[in-house]
């Protein structure tokens, strides 16, 4: 019997299998939890569909995060099947192309600024402001994604970097807010994967490169590695623990310098 046995999930975010939210519901799927799937667009229902099938869900609502009456539909269409709900799985970043390339300034547009901060925090707050009252007296949980941007300047990272920022923030205020009721929030700092928003990224395969170079565990990590994660934190094995965020990044968020750039110049020197 998997940790998550019993427990009810909404992943918003699922875009294709190599997405990071299929790693978080497969690994919740896998522990025993029922599942319920958003799909952001018609072109996108197909596909989730199938992925629904895989882990025998048919509960798939339209939910596009910038529309406020998309969010509410969600909640009372799921209260049609389900009369509570354990965990929210917040998988939504988005900023214009332009933003995320070239110098931040330069680019910088106060549409792209908006947008970015709007689907990539605002609507984790958005989904639990309407979802709370599901989720009462269930040690419940809700878990977002970020990024090392949030925390350092990353090369064309940009506005996105202020947004993860933001979503950050907003992971500690929503914490404090739903501590009374027993529901937690935090959310897991991954690593960079290619992902379908990654490729998004300008020079993102220089990142890979660089990051599996640097990291003490020499490699990158997988969505797999970030849903059992995931996992853990939504489930009753992590109850101690809200308004953090969990890095799963190989270890590279720690490191200080480049051992390699240090043996390199040694060399040189030599």
């Amino acid at each position: 019997m998997g940790f998550l046995t019993g427990k009810r999930a909404l992943i918003v975010g699922l875009a294709s299998t190599r997405s990071i939210a299929y790693g978080i519901a497969a690994a919740m799927h896998r522990e025993g939890a029922e599942l319920a799937l958003t799909y952001q667009s018609e072109k996108l229902e197909s596909r989730v569909k199938a992925m629904g099938e895989e882990w025998g869900t048919s509960l798939l609502f339209p939910c596009d995060v910038a529309v406020d009456s998309d969010i509410e539909n969600v909640f009372v269409n799921l209260e049609k099947s389900w009369d509570s709900l354990d965990i929210i799985v917040h998988s939504v970043a988005y900023a214009p192309a332009d933003q995320l390339q070239g110098d931040y300034l330069d680019d910088l547009n106060r549409e792209g600024f908006r947008i970015a901060h709007d689907i990539s925090s605002y609507s984790f707050a958005a989904l639990a402001k309407a979802g709370r009252r599901l989720m009462q007296g269930r040690d419940a949980a809700l878990l977002t994604l970020t990024y090392l941007g949030a925390e350092r300047a990353i090369p064309n990272y940009n506005v996105m970097g202020l947004a993860k920022a933001s979503l950050e923030a907003n992971v500690r205020y929503m914490a404090q807010s739903l501590g009374p009721q027993g529901i937690r929030v935090n959310a897991i700092s991954a690593g960079p994967i290619r992902t379908l928003a990654a490729s998004g990224i300008k020079n993102f395969r220089n990142m890979l490169s660089y990051t599996e170079s640097v990291s003490p565990l020499r490699r990158n990590v997988d969505i797999e590695d970030v849903g059992n994660t995931a996992a853990f934190l939504c489930s009753d094995l992590a109850r101690g623990i809200t308004g953090d965020i969990l890095f799963v990044d190989a270890g590279f968020h720690m490191v200080g310098f480049a051992e390699s750039h240090l043996r390199s110049q040694k060399e040189e020197l030599t």
